[in-house]
């Protein structure tokens, strides 16, 4: 779920920097970048098993529904894939978060 995040935080971003307006974006930029980090970090954690992935997927979380919540003001198709995509990944890492 992190890197389906990661790739589409990347789309989002790439779609922004194409707008009219990029200037109204660039908080969305800003976030996705910064999200689009979290999760591909977040996800080597887990895959090489570390001793912080969980407390890293917690903060994981917290970057994807801040992402989410700046994604979701813009009415672009991208920022609305990328939202959802934000709010499938904070769930997921919270639930991996709570079984441990």
């Amino acid at each position: 779920m992190c890197f389906d995040c990661a790739a589409a935080c990347e789309q989002c971003v790439t779609a922004c920097l194409q707008e009219e307006h990029v200037q109204m974006m660039a908080q969305c930029i800003k976030l996705c970048r910064d999200c689009a980090d979290f999760c591909k970090m977040c996800a080597s954690l887990t895959a090489r098993d570390s001793s912080f992935m969980m407390q890293f997927m917690v903060l994981c979380a917290d970057v994807c529904d801040t992402c989410a919540a700046e994604c979701a003001t813009h009415e672009d198709e991208h920022c609305q894939r990328c939202a959802e995509a934000c709010r499938r990944c904070a769930d997921d890492c919270r639930r991996l978060a709570s079984n441990a």
